[in-house]
């Protein structure tokens, strides 16, 4: 580029865009990730019609509020979830005793090891006995007889 000469405005929308998707990988929030794309947008529409200032700041207005729409539409409701809840999938698994001994009590399910204790009067197991679970504690999953 020649001192003294400008660069096209398509060009500074497409740099400026480009920009705001560096910063959202820099600083990720996806937010600076929709109004990139709506820059691009406009740096594209600019390089292919002829647009005046005005129609650039309706243009990234338009193309934002896309792009943003898109951006909730997408994220829709984030369900978190809690590790260990009934909701969880937890109740009704069965569960093997890996570790019973001094009070502590560890069993797997699927394959993850779990500090558990027993519901009423449910008899200290063995290790290697299968039990169910029943319920949750917090951490601990409560456990009750087995399938039998």
């Amino acid at each position: 580029m020649q001192p003294g000469v400008m660069m096209q405005p398509g060009v500074i929308w497409l740099v400026v865009g480009g920009g705001l998707l560096v910063l959202e990988v820099l600083a990720p929030g996806v937010f600076m990730m929709w109004l990139g794309l709506a820059a691009l947008g406009t740096g594209v529409l600019v390089l292919g019609f002829e647009v005046g200032l005005p129609g650039q700041v309706v243009g990234f207005a338009v193309f934002a509020a896309i792009s943003l729409a898109a951006g909730l539409r997408l994220r829709g409701t984030k369900r978190t979830q809690v590790v260990n809840t009934a909701q969880s999938g937890l109740i009704g698994r069965s569960a093997r005793v890996l570790q019973a001994d001094g009070g502590t009590l560890r069993v797997r399910i699927g394959d993850s090891d779990w500090p558990a204790r027993l519901a009423r009067d449910v008899v200290a197991p063995a290790v290697g006995t299968e039990l169910r679970v029943v319920g949750v504690d917090g951490l601990s999953v409560v456990l009750g007889p087995g399938n039998g």
